[in-house]
C-alpha cells in the first residue's frame, strides 16, 4: 500500500459530505419568514454554513436584538429536526470514508453543528463508526478559528504537517490556514468554487467523485 501523505484527515460535515446546503438554506428562509424579518437570498444564507448557527444567524441579521435571536435559533431549529433525518450524503460518500478507514486514515469532523445535530446525523448515516474523534461548535470556538483543529490534533497527536482538511466553505479553508494544516476545497457546496480558489487550497473539486478521486489518489 502506497504509503499515506497525511495520518489524520478532518472532514466539515454539510455540505461536504452530506447533501444538505438546500436543506440549511431553506430553513433559514423559513424561520426568518416565520418570524417577520427579512428572508435572505440563497447567496446570503448560503454564505454563513458552517459558523455555529448563533454565530451564523448573527452575521446574517447583526442588528437583531439579542431575544429575537433566541427565537430565529428554535424557529430554524425547529424547521430543521422536521427534515433532518432525511438528509442524504453525496452518492459514494460511505465508500470513501470507510475505504479511508480501511486503509489506516485517522479521520475526524470539524462541524458547525452542535453536538446533539452531530450524534443524529452519525446514527442517521451510520458513518459515527469510522471516525476517531470530533469537534462540534457548541464546544469549540466557531470557524475560522483553529481550535476545533488544534483540539484535533492534540487529542489524536498527529503533526500538523500531516493533517488535511476537507471543507466546502471559505471558513473551513481559512480555520486549516489559521491552524497551520493543508486544505482540499469541495467546491460543490455551500460556497463557490471560484471563491474557495482564492484561499489556496491543494485542490478546488467540482463534484463528490472528483473529491473522492483525488483522496484516494493523493492522501
Amino acid at each position: 500500500m502506497r504509503q499515506r501523505r497525511y495520518e489524520l484527515i478532518i472532514f466539515d460535515w454539510d455540505g461536504t459530505l452530506v447533501d444538505s446546503t438546500g436543506t440549511i438554506v431553506a430553513c433559514i428562509q423559513a424561520a426568518c419568514h416565520d418570524l417577520g424579518l427579512p428572508v435572505p437570498s440563497r447567496e446570503a444564507a448560503s454564505h454563513i454554513i458552517g459558523l455555529g448557527l448563533q454565530d451564523a444567524l448573527s452575521h446574517l441579521l447583526p442588528d437583531l436584538p439579542a431575544d429575537d435571536y433566541l427565537r430565529l435559533v428554535q424557529a430554524y431549529r425547529n424547521h430543521y429536526l422536521a427534515r433532518d433525518a432525511e438528509i442524504p450524503l453525496f452518492s459514494g460518500a460511505k465508500e470513501l470514508v470507510a475505504c479511508l478507514h480501511a486503509r489506516g486514515h485517522l479521520l475526524a469532523v470539524a462541524t458547525g453543528k452542535a453536538r446533539q445535530g452531530l450524534k443524529r446525523a452519525f446514527q442517521h448515516t451510520g458513518l459515527g463508526t469510522y471516525f476517531h474523534a470530533s469537534r462540534t461548535a457548541d464546544e469549540c470556538f466557531s470557524k475560522p478559528h483553529p481550535a476545533m483543529i488544534e483540539e484535533l490534533l492534540d487529542e489524536l497527536a498527529v503533526p500538523s504537517e500531516r493533517v488535511l482538511m476537507v471543507g466546502d466553505t471559505s471558513h473551513d479553508l481559512l480555520m486549516a490556514r489559521n491552524a497551520g494544516v493543508d486544505a482540499l476545497a469541495a467546491g460543490y457546496g455551500a460556497h463557490p468554487a471560484e471563491s474557495l480558489a482564492q484561499y489556496a487550497p491543494l485542490a478546488v473539486c467540482g463534484d463528490f467523485p472528483e473529491l473522492m478521486q483525488w483522496l484516494l489518489e493523493n492522501a
